[in-house]
């Protein structure tokens, strides 16, 4: 059996390979993990904690089962991981030019490059979101064009087929886009059917598209992939993922980028 301090230095390994399992079978179990790594029970035991803390899988007695997860409304997302957020803002930033038409999705993230562009000058903004809506319009150089469709009460945004077909009356020169979690394959995901169809069209359609994903959303599992997420030209994140994440996501296609 390995030394503690080997088996420290491996869990990244160990938690990579466990969600792969979790998506593939659905349920994970200590004792069959332990033997499979070579460890005891007692690390399988905090491996399943840390990622069960994470939001990445729900404990149950001997293992662990997938994690069912939604999202948390947009107010009580918009402090957790603000840091983390402002430097993936700024680095977004640094991708647009003046005079831009940018599409800014709803999400913490994106409002936080929101925050990130008041600087740039004679930009057009196109955006589900109310927030960033209202922040932008007082921007003397900026135009907003708010994307239409029904309000969603927790995203605090536009949706629906309404917001869908107004994407396809703009010609975007960059967008930011969101994401439920990157998952253990490298693929960018969501909650939501409206959310991952209004992605991945986006995607597909701006100049460049980037995604924009934090920390916490590496290996988070969430219910739906983003069609033809790779078509994006990166993912922005504010720290690097685990090896085994970055070795997926560049088989995918889309670039990494770290934001400093």
């Amino acid at each position: 059996m390995t030394d503690p301090q080997s088996a420290r230095a491996l869990a990244p390994r160990r938690h990579g390979e466990i969600l792969r399992r979790l998506a593939a079978d659905g349920t994970v179990g200590i004792t069959v993990l332990a033997e499979f790594f070579d460890v005891s029970r007692q690390t399988i035991r905090r491996d399943l904690k840390l990622l069960a803390d994470r939001g990445q899988l729900d404990l149950v007695h001997g293992g662990a089962t997938l994690f069912e997860p939604t999202e948390a409304a947009f107010t009580a997302r918009r402090e957790e991981n603000a840091d983390a957020k402002a430097a993936i803002g700024r680095a977004a930033a640094d991708l647009v030019r003046d005079g831009m038409v940018v599409f800014l999705d709803s999400g913490t993230t994106t409002l936080a490059t929101a925050h990130a562009l008041l600087e740039r000058k004679n930009l057009t903004i196109c955006t589900t979101s109310l927030s960033i809506a209202l922040l932008m319009c007082r921007q003397s150089m900026t135009r907003v064009h708010m994307l239409g469709g029904e309000i969603d009460r927790d995203e605090e945004a536009s949706i629906g087929v309404d917001a869908l077909e107004a994407i396809n009356h703009f010609r975007v020169d960059v967008a930011f886009l969101g994401g439920g979690g990157l998952s253990p394959d490298g693929e960018v995901t969501d909650f939501t059917r409206n959310g991952a169809e209004q992605r991945s069209r986006m995607a597909a359609t701006a100049g460049k598209a980037y995604f924009l994903l934090d920390s916490s959303k590496f290996g988070r599992l969430t219910p739906l992939r983003i069609p033809r997420f790779e078509l994006a030209a990166g993912v922005v994140v504010d720290r690097r993922p685990p090896e085994a994440i970055c070795e997926a996501l560049e088989r995918k296609g889309p670039a990494l980028i770290v934001a400093e």
